[in-house]
């Protein structure tokens, strides 16, 4: 969430300088005329205050019709044509602010009046924020828009009046002109909230907006190489004495579930660890029955946060397998939280199927609204809480590696609850990629990067892409009609995708059915689509540098590159 604040502010303020602004340009000039000196700050706080809760009341209830983000865009494009044709045709626009006319009773130069006029340009506003908008309706959805979810929200609001308040603070010279033309700048307003309509809800705004992260590069570097893992970490071996969890609620636990002392042994206690919370399905538990922590009294747990598309987590799983296998019936429970990051990854019928095809067999609870990972605070996948017989969280670790590790503290909570004959430590044979490997790459708008080197970006509809000659490292391309959408790339009539990359294996989160021809130097691998997962193109036996050009057949969904 730290990183999309200062994406948001800047995105704010880009959309200050884009054709975005020219439908409201006109009445902030307007508003900034008449009345006190203090007129236009009233302005830029009615427009932050409003942008900002119909932005988090749209997205929250969007997520509760599971109706994507872009229809929130489209509507709030269709609630500004609404507008727009009010102040073209004066007369429809009395019959609409009739029912409001209480609220413009006051003197026009008062700070109430500039409030409730930058109120009315908050909402003409939101269908502006495009790729704001998804990210604050993905944390809806997760986050049940909590308070990372309003700073985003506030963040982008604030960028984008901070240039509007400047250009309302020095308007009073242009005071006559507007008087004297007041009908014009009304209709020429209309005009322009028209015509900024039809291009929002067409998606043709969204090349820029989405492009946002590129502008701000180094501050985003600056902010995901400060270690927010290791300050995850130092969160939770904080000095006070209380849990650093967010709910501790065992909902089926007997009443002293967690009273009895932590086990003694070597290891911080990170305190009592939260229960399973909003679970919507468990998997291979006897009938499906909803397990707890008071259930697993007396066991050693281990929590491993997880999704069945993420490379990842993918990599992980031989190792949970193995434990499972080795020390079930000594005592260890390990339990797969499956928490989706795609959209289908929600659905049952493709956990259990990937759950079935990997070959795990330990419970896997379904948290598809975030409960338990939010309950953690967790923001990893993967991600491992070690948790003791009596409850308490004993170790924690954020991605891939130090298995051996791992095991040792498995090993030495069951001894010392009394496990006799453990069978020899596994021979975890650590196979985390190193190296300046190609960085994930998302392929949906709501996440694209700087390194889309097409043409440009059309999204919400199909376009046929135009690849540049060349291509430099870690970028890529498409070529031919696709259609992007908030999390993925759909593809069309010779759609194809060029990619320039560093890695041994290169993976490609994939749905729909089709197929995927792809081509690195002299191999040629042809990839049958059928359901929605992750793909590997590309495997080579060291880390290579080379081009991965792919063909789709039409109607195939890619999502997400990751490398190996």
């Amino acid at each position: 969430m730290s990183l999309l604040v200062p994406i948001a502010f800047a995105a704010g303020v880009i959309t200050a300088f884009t054709p975005c602004i020219l439908p409201v340009l006109p009445i902030v000039l307007a508003g900034g005329t008449s009345g006190s000196r203090r007129r236009p700050y009233a302005i830029v706080a009615g427009l932050v205050t409003t942008f900002t809760l119909f932005t988090l009341a749209g997205a929250w209830v969007f997520h509760q019709l599971h109706l994507p983000a872009r229809w929130q865009i489209r509507i709030g494009a269709i609630l500004l044509l609404v507008l727009a044709i009010t102040l073209i045709v004066p007369r429809i626009g009395e019959l609409l602010e009739r029912p409001f006319g209480f609220l413009t009773r006051r003197r026009a130069g008062d700070l109430g009046g500039g409030f409730v006029l930058g109120a009315s340009l908050g909402l003409v506003f939101v269908p502006c924020g495009g790729p704001v908008l998804a990210a604050v309706s993905a944390n809806a959805g997760t986050d049940r828009v909590g308070f990372g979810t309003v700073v985003v929200a506030l963040a982008y609001a604030v960028g984008a009046a901070l240039p509007m308040l400047l250009i309302a603070h020095g308007s009073r010279r242009f005071a006559a002109v507007f008087r004297a033309r007041a009908q014009t700048v009304r209709v020429t307003a209309g005009v322009l909230m028209a015509a900024a309509a039809v291009v929002i809800y067409g998606g043709w705004a969204e090349s820029l907006q989405t492009k946002v992260p590129g502008y701000i590069k180094p501050v985003q570097d600056a902010i995901e190489r400060n270690g927010s893992a290791d300050r995850q970490l130092s969160r939770l071996k904080g000095d006070g004495g209380a849990s650093p969890f967010t709910d501790v609620r065992a909902t089926s636990a007997p009443p002293d579930a967690f009273a009895r002392a932590p086990v003694k042994v070597g290891l911080r206690d990170y305190g009592p660890a939260p229960d399973f919370q909003g679970v919507s399905h468990w998997l291979n538990t006897q009938g499906g029955r909803g397990l707890s922590l008071g259930d697993l009294r007396g066991h050693v747990v281990l929590i491993d946060f997880w999704t069945y598309s993420c490379i990842n987590c993918l990599r992980t799983l031989p190792y949970l397998e193995s434990w499972d296998r080795r020390y079930r019936t000594k005592g260890l429970t390990i339990v797969g939280v499956h928490t989706p990051e795609f959209a289908f990854e929600h659905d049952l019928g493709n956990v259990r199927h990937a759950v079935r095809r990997l070959g795990v067999r330990y419970p896997v609870p379904l948290d598809n609204d975030y409960g338990t990972w939010k309950a953690y605070g967790n923001q990893y996948w993967p991600a491992e809480y070690l948790i003791d017989q009596t409850g308490h969280v004993r170790h924690v670790h954020f991605g891939e590696g130090e298995y051996d590790e791992t095991e040792r503290l498995i090993r030495l909570l069951l001894e010392a609850g009394g496990a006799s004959a453990l069978p020899t430590a596994a021979r975890n044979v650590d196979r985390t990629p190193s190296g300046p490997l190609t960085p994930e790459t998302y392929l949906g708008y709501s996440r694209i990067s700087d390194r889309f080197d097409s043409d440009r970006l059309v999204v919400g509809r199909p376009y046929s892409f135009r690849r540049p000659p060349t291509l430099v490292r870690d970028h890529y391309a498409l070529g031919g009609t696709w259609t992007v959408e908030e999390e993925r790339a759909v593809s069309g009539e010779e759609a194809t995708l060029r990619l320039h990359f560093y890695g041994r294996k290169v993976h490609l989160v994939l749905g729909g059915k089709g197929t995927v021809v792809a081509t690195s130097g002299a191999t040629r691998r042809v990839v049958h689509v059928d359901g929605s997962q992750l793909y590997t193109l590309v495997s080579e036996p060291k880390n290579t540098e080379g081009m991965l050009n792919l063909v789709f057949t039409p109607g195939v969904q890619a999502y997400a590159f990751t490398f190996g």
